[in-house]
């Protein structure tokens, strides 16, 4: 996140940057925000779910990104912080309740 910028914010402008779509703010619900780690080493998450957006989502940052696809949620693959996906999975399932 840049500084002062909201987690909503950011998302809308990391959305924009990585996969040239653009969202209203109404069409985004937060899951879940989960930190992993300690100190300088700690990483921060923060799922959202967002149901509707203008463009096609396309990888337009390549030098970031080798692919984007998109996965059901039981076909979610393992992440490298484990703690992410199994947070996200019950997120998501409490989303559907």
């Amino acid at each position: 996140m840049e500084p002062g910028e909201t987690e909503l914010a950011a998302l809308a402008r990391e959305l924009d940057e990585e996969l040239d779509v653009r969202i209203e703010p109404g069409s985004a619900m937060h899951l879940c925000r989960l930190q992993v780690g300690r100190g300088e080493e700690s990483v921060h998450f923060s799922a959202w779910i967002v149901r509707d957006w203008e463009g096609t989502p396309t990888n337009a940052a390549p030098e970031e990104h080798d692919e984007i696809r998109w996965f059901r949620s039981e076909e979610l693959p393992p992440l490298t912080h484990e703690p992410v996906r199994t947070a996200v999975m019950e997120a998501m399932r409490g989303a559907r309740a």
